[in-house]
């Protein structure tokens, strides 16, 4: 009986992140509320309360979980990739991917919202953005260690520059609803890493 409701409480705290994932990526963490989610969940903001006493919380917990998704794509990647081009195209392609599901990254979208955010929630949008460039350092480093790719200054100046660009490319191409434009810019950015 205890183990069904830990189930379902875990299952109904699953529900409200997605939508709330959905929501923010959609409108930005400022845009959506206890009772937009509510609404979308046929449930009291109270329920929510429960699994979330607060908005910062959620938020937290939303980036917490959306980081991991992501690290896991990166050992994915590293797992099934070999040669430094590839992982970065198959990076490129975790924003593309966002993109075509009509969102923006979430941890993008709240950097446009930083100084909104609770203390908490901007620590772990940075230990986000930051271990993307930890990766991207890695990759680069290999990158240019084979000769596959050049470019100038240091492998974390560049992995600044491609997640920089990513994100950006991803903001500019939103309001187009184009994701061949950001496709365009995506490959433009890492061709100029191509030896």
């Amino acid at each position: 009986m205890a183990a069904t409701r830990l189930r379902k409480q875990t299952d109904t705290a699953q529900r409200i992140l997605d939508v709330s994932e959905r929501l923010v990526q959609r409108r930005g963490f400022n845009g959506i509320s206890y009772a937009n989610v509510a609404a979308e969940l046929s449930m009291t903001k109270a329920s929510l309360h429960y699994h979330f006493p607060g908005k910062a919380e959620l938020g937290e917990a939303l980036i917490v979980r959306y980081a991991a998704r992501f690290a896991d794509a990166l050992q994915e990647i590293d797992r099934r990739v070999a040669d430094a081009r590839g992982k970065l195209n198959a990076y490129a392609g975790l924003y593309a991917d966002v993109l075509r599901g009509k969102r923006m990254c979430l941890c993008g979208i709240l950097a446009a919202e930083y100084e909104t955010l609770p203390t908490p929630m901007r620590k772990a949008t940075i230990r986000f953005f930051d271990d993307n460039v930890t990766w991207l350092t890695r990759v680069l480093a290999r990158g240019h260690s084979d000769k596959t790719l050049t470019f100038d200054g240091s492998p974390s100046d560049a992995a600044q520059a491609i997640l920089s660009g990513l994100e950006g490319a991803m903001l500019v191409s939103r309001p187009y609803g184009d994701l061949e434009r950001f496709q365009s810019a995506a490959a433009r950015l890492l061709a100029s890493l191509t030896s």
